[in-house]
């Protein structure tokens, strides 16, 4: 399976060279065996580092090689795949934010497009205006 189309390949471009924005994931990769889940926003202008919110076992914001990506194999000659059916639909931040919270990713992933609260979310409590009825 070929990673990066080349309309994701120029998405991440074009978000690497706006650093300074709070960019939308634009492709997610994941480990079909086990644990690994990758979501990048951009592509530095070598064509190989990307940066996003990477889970191996705890979600961090930071960079990767798609060339180490690309050449990893996995038992039974699998590879790390991309996610055909992916949206990003929400800022990195609140992907990292979520994953943290939920525990990582694919969690954040159930949450963020079922509505349902992350764990350990307070629920607001009125205020002393909002609970008076007028």
């Amino acid at each position: 399976m070929i990673l990066l189309t080349s309309t994701q390949c120029e998405q991440l471009l074009a978000n690497g060279r706006q650093r300074d924005v709070d960019h939308i994931p634009v492709v997610k990769f994941f480990n079909p065996l086990g644990s690994g889940v990758w979501l990048a926003t951009e592509l530095d202008s070598d064509g190989d580092i990307l940066f996003g919110l990477a889970d191996l076992g705890f979600p961090e914001l930071g960079s990767w090689s798609l060339g180490e990506m690309q050449a990893f194999r996995l038992p039974f000659d699998m590879r790390i795949e991309r996610d055909l059916h992916f949206t990003g639909d929400f800022p990195i931040s609140v992907w990292a934010d979520m994953a943290r919270r939920a525990g990582g990713i694919r969690e954040a992933e159930r949450i963020l497009y079922s509505g349902a609260r992350a764990p350990s979310t307070p629920t607001p409590k009125p205020t002393d205006t909002q609970s008076r009825k007028h």
